[in-house]
């Protein structure tokens, strides 16, 4: 019988010092709860609107309320934690703690599918905090290099969660009593692919470099590609992912005209930055519009970017288009 290291012992023999080993598994436990939450459905009265808007201008579902407050009231709890900013609060909330780490997160990503019980998921970052007085909105806005740990859970048939500190990227599996378990070791993602994820629906909206590159997969073994591609999409950032970090692809939200003034759809504090760490350290690569995403620097909390992410040579095709303009 195969025997599993647990998150706990996992931890312990990182080169992570105690608060960070903290403030993960204060975030591992809380996604657990999560998990169940996500799980009871209907059953629990959790699903449907909240009736209620987020700063993002999007209408929230109750479980995007629950698991909000859920990681807010956990984190603020977390002794080396000294604040936080969530996609669903207009504002960073300092704990009343100097030094430490910051956290910022998307508590439930992909909830305007939870009603039809596809995979969402919580996306995570740690940064440093400062250490000489309590945080403000500006020590928040860090290049997505400068992050510490980050990772994220996905709440599907199997709940996992992937996990980056200093190296490399592990994922961990829920049991049913409720432990973290080491499953997939130094995850790693193949160079090459022959699957691309994006919404078909919107390509008469994308810039020209985009709808070329989508269009030479298309054109597939005949087309300047050389080979066929299939397409996936579950619009759920979480779910599409985690099926790139576990058998390769590219995922891609780029720039949409319907909305000139946003250079994208993503957030760059919450989704883009975390997903770009764990896809770099996996050995892949994540660009905006054209530059590596972990650069860019962010000069407001609810910042968007267009993204491209997953396999290498895939994301330097599509790198290459940009170039070319």
């Amino acid at each position: 019988m195969t025997t599993f290291v647990d998150l706990t012992a996992w931890l312990a023999a990182e080169p992570a010092d105690a608060a960070l080993t903290d403030v993960v598994q204060t975030i591992a436990a809380t996604c657990a709860r999560i998990s169940r939450v996500v799980a009871s459905g209907a059953l629990s009265g959790s699903l449907g609107a909240a009736g209620s808007i987020n700063v993002q201008d999007e209408e929230q579902k109750k479980l995007d309320v629950i698991t909000n407050d859920m990681l807010s009231e956990a984190l603020k709890a977390c002794g080396p934690v000294a604040g936080l900013a969530s996609e669903e609060m207009e504002e960073v909330e300092p704990t009343g703690r100097v030094g430490g780490y910051l956290v910022t997160f998307d508590p439930l990503d992909g909830s305007s599918n939870i009603d039809v019980n596809v995979s969402v998921g919580t996306i995570f970052s740690v940064l440093p905090a400062p250490a000489g007085h309590a945080p403000v909105e500006a020590d928040f806005l860090r290049q997505g290099r400068d992050q510490v740990a980050a990772g994220y859970a996905v709440y599907g048939p199997q709940t996992m969660l992937v996990l980056t500190l200093a190296s490399g990227v592990n994922g961990f599996t829920l049991d049913a009593e409720g432990r973290w378990l080491l499953t997939h070791r130094a995850i790693a993602i193949k160079a090459d692919t022959a699957e691309f994820a994006i919404n078909m629906s919107n390509q008469r909206h994308w810039a020209e470099p985009v709808r070329r590159y989508i269009d030479g997969c298309l054109r597939g073994k005949d087309g300047p590609r050389g080979k066929n591609f299939n397409m996936r999409w579950v619009a759920s950032m979480v779910a599409d992912v985690h099926r790139i970090l576990m058998r390769g692809g590219i995922f891609m939200y780029p720039w949409d005209a319907r909305e000139p003034d946003k250079p994208g759809k993503l957030r760059l504090m919450y989704e883009a930055n975390p997903m770009s760490l764990l896809v770099e350290r996996a050995g892949g690569k994540a660009i905006g519009d054209g530059g590596d995403i972990l650069d860019v620097q962010p000069t407001r909390l609810h910042q968007r970017v267009p993204v491209a992410l997953g396999s290498a040579n895939e994301v330097e095709a599509v790198r290459a288009e940009m170039r070319a303009g």
